[in-house]
């Protein structure tokens, strides 16, 4: 019989369910989001799928999950009532932030609202040096006084984060004790157990938004739990962390902040694991979807991770040095940069008679004027069925119609008539100009990193992003790009080929000088212990589990640290210079330049993987050919000022290569292939090909 794994994944316009056969079959199934209850929409894509495939529940044998509950509890202010118990003197560390702006001379700036009111932030008399020794004994009353205080305000979550406490937890597991004791009730979470780490800011910030969205996650993760349950699917239900790897439900329950950025990280992982069957180690991913474009980098086979991220402060603009409009988050996460550039984005004309597009968008409901669901802004979507790019009639295989008058009404009214320039020209504005703002998401992950966007290959999928895919590829002067299949839907078959992953953190401050090789090694071997104990509760025996440990490092005297990976092995003078070499390689490619100053380690992360028996990318993918109920064989497309409207040809994925001549396996563009879930434009120059795992080749 064959058995079906499950990838389900939660966007703004869309959810994405995929069912991937153990015989290599996928259906991918796209339903609308339902932002009153986001789990309504999983069920239902899993319930059509079932039905569609003609299979019983109990031929589902995984199910995987991207979510995106946690960041709009957080966007909306809906998370828990959450009380903080800190050190005397650090109440206000959340409103002290960082001083970073995210708009440089911004009079009227103001920090997002912190997650705990004032008089929800409670101090306790103690002190700690940050070597963890006592400077100033736990005052155990003023302990007792705060839980009084707790009990008294009817919060639901209690974070406790004192002052250096990742070096000495004591006093920090006195108080998860007492509380524990008096208010069982009560979700509790200690930054000693959650993040050992130093930074006051940080520690504390993370430590709040575990707090503030572990009951949403939970309510969220048992509903949907409960809803499987009852359709017949008893399997445990695994969640995508936003550093790329599967975690049980149980610990996204009780640590929800490692899966935040849970969807985006998923689209980043199938990338990778494709890229390897493909032997493409170098790839920049594009993830274009209803409301966000997501760019991310893969380097050497190995996917960019950052040690931390903002989130709820509204859509990065792309640069990694513009922050501070969010709260931070110091989990591990795939180095992502996200603009607001999507299909949903809505185009206007600004007061000094230019064309926006973004951040704002039309969503779900009302959607693009083209949806037919009231909506009346001018979008993305829009603009790309005036060009022709879109078939009106063939969105989710003729499903979705969309209407091109109400297209070119919206467009017409909102930019061509205040810009007095034709419907077309506007059209071809806005797409030009959402293709400019994800251009500099793709810097951001690149040339701003040192790295030369055009050593790469640009991975695009998502809705709209191999529509826009070529326009972006020009524009950075990259040559090659890759359509995988069913790119509509490849966050979800990403959460199918994820491997269970866990990431460890130990605060160990030393420059190189004064740290003793046996301490360090005793403190990496407790970390590597951690992570070996985790995997086996998960199942995975001893051959299939994989330790890696990363090191941040720094220049003595700096501020900010880089991520670099240690040699494995045994612990030893030789390979802590490795190590040192390693950074001093890493900082000149990111900075352009080394220096002679001591090497300071900072922090130790170790990352436990568990792999699967058999590989979690079938042999071969068999794609169903669906009836193109309203395919053209070819239609008027518009390819700007230099080319004009051409009348070019149409097919389907299964269509590139029977339409190749000459004896080339290639097919010259223009051209356009329509899929279920996408559609890919190949302009004029270029060609485009399908290979052997079933993936679009378009090349200049």
């Amino acid at each position: 019989m064959t058995e079906y794994r499950v990838g389900a994944d939660i966007g703004g316009t869309f959810t994405d369910v995929v069912f991937l056969g153990s015989d290599g079959t996928v259906l991918a199934k796209k339903v609308a989001s339902t932002p009153d209850d986001y789990s309504r929409a999983v069920l239902d894509g899993i319930k059509a799928g079932i039905e569609e495939l003609g299979i019983s529940p109990s031929s589902v044998s995984e199910v995987s999950h991207g979510f995106t509950v946690a960041t709009n509890a957080i966007i909306e202010q809906k998370g828990a009532a959450t009380a903080l118990i800190t050190t005397e003197g650090f109440r206000d560390i959340l409103e002290l932030r960082r001083n970073r702006v995210p708009t440089l001379y911004d009079l009227y700036y103001q920090k997002p609202p912190t997650l705990v009111k004032r008089q929800l932030r409670l101090e306790v008399r103690e002190r700690l040096n940050f070597r963890g020794e006592v400077l100033r004994p736990l005052v155990t009353g003023d302990v007792d006084l705060a839980v009084e205080k707790i009990a008294n305000s009817g919060v639901e979550s209690v974070a406790v984060c004192l002052l250096h406490s990742y070096a000495n937890p004591e006093h920090e597991q006195y108080i998860g004790k007492i509380i524990r004791e008096k208010l069982p009730e009560i979700i509790l979470t200690l930054s000693c157990e959650l993040l050992p780490e130093m930074k006051e800011y940080e520690r504390t910030s993370t430590t709040v938004i575990n707090c503030y969205v572990r009951p949403v996650v939970e309510r969220y993760l048992t509903f949907l739990t409960n809803g499987l349950k009852e359709m017949g699917i008893g399997v445990p239900l695994s969640v995508m962390q936003s550093n790329g790897g599967l975690a049980t439900s149980a610990i996204a329950m009780a640590k929800p902040v490692y899966c935040i950025e849970s969807g985006p990280a998923a689209g980043v992982v199938g990338s990778y694991h494709l890229g390897n069957r493909l032997g493409m180690g170098n790839l920049m991913t594009l993830d274009m979807g209803g409301t966000t474009a997501k760019a991310s980098i893969i380097e050497n086979g190995e996917i960019l991770q950052a040690p931390e991220y903002e989130v709820g402060g509204g859509i990065s603009v792309g640069h990694r040095l513009l922050r501070g409009s969010g709260h931070i988050l110091r989990v591990p996460s795939i180095d992502l940069a996200e603009v607001g550039a999507g299909g949903g984005s809505i185009a206007s004309v600004d007061s000094s008679g230019s064309i926006r597009v973004g951040p704002q968008s039309a969503g779900a409901v009302p959607g693009p004027a083209c949806y037919q669901l009231g909506g009346r802004e001018a979008t993305v979507t829009d603009s790309d069925v005036m060009l022709g790019y879109l078939n009106p009639k063939h969105l989710l295989g003729g499903d979705f119609p969309l209407d091109s008058e109400l297209a070119q009404e919206a467009v017409s009214r909102n930019v061509a008539a205040p810009l007095g320039i034709s419907d077309i020209e506007a059209a071809h504005g806005i797409h030009m100009l959402v293709n400019s703002n994800m251009a500099r998401a793709l810097r951001a992950v690149s040339s701003e990193r040192g790295r030369d966007p055009r050593r790469f290959v640009l991975f695009s999928f998502g809705g709209g992003g191999p529509v826009h895919a070529s326009g972006l590829a020009e524009m950075l002067d990259i040559t090659r790009i890759v359509v995988p299949p069913f790119p509509g839907v490849f966050s979800s078959f990403g959460l199918l080929v994820a491997d269970a992953e866990h990431h460890f953190v130990q605060t160990y401050f030393k420059t190189f000088d004064e740290l003793d090789v046996s301490d360090l090694a005793a403190v990496l071997e407790g970390l590597w212990e951690q992570g070996r104990n985790q995997l086996s509760l998960e199942g995975f025996d001893e051959s299939n589990q994989e330790v890696v440990t990363q090191v941040d490092m720094k220049y003595e005297g700096q501020v900010s640290e880089l991520t670099v990976s240690m040699p494995a092995g045994k612990v030893t003078r030789e390979s802590i210079a490795a190590l040192g070499e390693a950074y001093a390689e890493e900082h000149e490619k990111s900075f352009g330049y080394r220096t002679e100053a001591p090497y300071q380690l900072v922090n130790l992360r170790v990352i436990s993987r568990g792999h699967s028996l058999v590989s979690r990318v079938p042999d071969r993918l068999e794609i169903p050919t669906l009836p193109n109920r309203n395919q053209q064989d070819q239609r008027p497309v518009y390819f700007g000022t230099r080319h004009g409207w051409i009348d070019t040809k149409v097919v389907d994925r299964a269509g590139v290569a029977n339409g190749a001549s000459n004896g080339n396996s290639r097919t010259i563009g223009p051209l356009i292939i329509e899929e279920y879930d996408s559609t890919t434009v190949v302009p004029p120059g270029w060609t485009a090909s399908v290979d052997q795992w079933q993936n679009i080749i378009v090349e200049r």
